[in-house]
């Protein structure tokens, strides 16, 4: 089992930055692979970035690629979002998950966090 806890979202003007965290519980977060989803009012949940279980491999949404960073501590038991550049198209529940497959491939996202709004103002 893993539990996951997002922080760090908030309101942030057009063009800033924030930086999301997830904190994972469990023994064998540093075997699974990580990612960040999102859903705006009115819309489905739709995918934003991944990492592999060792870092090695990352994947992004195309309207975040170039923008948005996803970083992963196992020590910590940590993932995390840089996001830059912030659009108001961002504005969205931003959701942690994990998979017990250690790749970023064909992933079901066995485990969900609770998410943290960000808000971006024009």
């Amino acid at each position: 089992q893993v539990q996951l806890v997002e922080s760090g979202g908030g309101l942030v003007q057009v063009g800033g930055s924030l930086r999301l965290s997830c904190a994972a519980s469990g023994r064998t977060f540093s075997t699974y692979a990580m990612g960040w989803f999102r859903q705006a009012p009115g819309k489905e949940r739709e995918f934003v970035a991944a990492i592999s279980w060792g870092g090695g491999s990352t994947s992004y949404a195309d309207s975040v690629k170039g923008r948005f960073t996803i970083s992963r501590d196992n020590a910590k038991n940590m993932v995390y979002l840089q996001m830059n550049s912030l659009k108001p198209d961002d504005t969205a529940v931003y959701y942690c998950a994990a998979d017990r497959k250690r790749s970023i491939v064909d992933n079901t996202w066995d485990y969900w966090g609770q998410g943290t709004q960000v808000t971006v103002s024009s």
